[in-house]
């Protein structure tokens, strides 16, 4: 099964594709999955499902996301992108290659199983969320699907190590577009003009502070701009200012709250500097929050499973899953260090096997 995990990871690791254009990805994994008793679904555009009927009422689903980063890969292992200005960053090969072995794990053993599975191919993680498209399709509903699992790699736990934790895992994030129209004058006559380059400043600074002041200390929240534009010339008042950050919360009712402080913190600014204030939220992704009985019936059935204190600030369309259904999200050490989305991402096949032996005893889970 090693063996197959490496083979599977470095194929798909040489041919990484994005968003919803994956013909080469789909072909692969097709051609995988057709050799085993299982009925082959698309329930959405650019996705791929198998169905696995042992007869029974209800079904596990396992998901793997298929799509990989605008990354011109720096590494140059033996199985480097073939695809120039593409790469999987981010493990979705490895998150693949588990699936696909765990099928054949599945097919052996189809006799014995508790539930029939499902093996959920997902577009598009990475950009608008192709987890939802597979949900809206109705295929949870068809195939009595009650409960799902998914896993990423993860840089920052030792090799082999799987962490987690109930309730809430991973954050909403919602990307921030500030858009602020002052009016410019000459430095040397500021009551001219309505300062957008100020008002900008200002409302950084506030919003930090008052982010802090909402909800309890120990509810996690994060609000960060990583792009400030304005202005014309170092002696001109800026007439607009534009404002990209991102806000990262664990809850609907925090979400609110924040975008309640900052509607607010922008009519107080307007009034004081005479600017306006044009703020648009992206929806984003939900938290991911896992199921807290699921969570620990896997619990009991992967003792060395580490409990994870706090949750984390990435956000991962896995959550749209657990919309619809129960859901874990598994995090699976690599322990090299290296950031998720680098330009050199690159993991030690041999933890793979770990995640496949897990989903082995998921899948018998009654």
């Amino acid at each position: 099964m090693q063996n197959l995990l490496t083979q599977y990871r470095r194929d798909l690791h040489r041919i990484p594709e994005t968003g919803f254009d994956l013909p080469c990805t789909l072909q692969y994994v097709k051609k995988v999955l057709e050799q085993y008793p299982c009925t082959l679904i698309s329930p959405c555009e650019s996705s791929l499902c198998a169905f696995f009927d042992a007869g029974k009422e209800k079904t596990t689903a396992f998901r793997a996301d298929m799509d990989a980063l605008p990354i011109l890969e720096h590494a140059q292992p033996e199985y480097v992108s073939q695809h120039t200005g593409k790469m999987h960053a981010c493990g979705h090969d490895g998150h693949m290659a588990m699936v696909l072995a765990l099928a054949k794990s599945v097919s052996e053993n189809i006799s014995n199983l508790p539930r029939n599975i499902l093996l959920v191919f997902q577009p598009a993680e990475e950009t608008t969320g192709g987890a939802r498209l597979v949900c809206e399709s109705g295929i949870f509903e068809k195939y009595h699907c009650d409960r799902i699992i998914g896993w990423h790699l993860w840089p920052d736990l030792p090799k082999g190590v799987i962490a987690s934790r109930p309730g809430p895992l991973l954050a909403r994030a919602s990307e921030i577009t500030i858009t602020i129209l002052g009016k410019s004058s000459h430095v040397a006559k500021p009551q001219d003009g309505a300062d957008a380059l100020f008002a900008a400043a200002e409302f950084i600074s506030l919003a930090a502070q008052r982010i802090e002041e909402l909800g309890s200390p120990q509810e996690r929240r994060l609000l960060k701009f990583g792009k400030l534009e304005s202005g014309q010339a170092r002696n001109a008042i800026s007439a607009q200012s534009t404002l990209l950050g991102t806000l990262r919360v664990y809850s609907e009712e925090m979400f609110q709250q924040c975008k309640i402080m900052m509607e607010t913190l922008a009519k107080e600014i307007e009034e004081k500097t005479g600017c306006r204030f044009f703020i648009e939220f992206s929806a984003g992704y939900p938290p991911v929050c896992n199921h807290n009985e699921l969570f620990y019936m896997i619990k009991e059935a992967i003792p060395d499973l580490q409990q994870l204190q706090e949750p984390l600030m990435i956000a991962e369309d896995f959550s749209f899953y657990q919309q619809y259904i129960p859901g874990v999200f598994l995090l699976l050490g690599i322990g090299n260090g290296i950031p998720l989305h680098s330009d050199i991402f690159d993991f030690d096949e041999n933890v793979l096997l770990v995640g496949l032996e897990t989903d082995k005893k998921l899948m018998m889970l009654p």
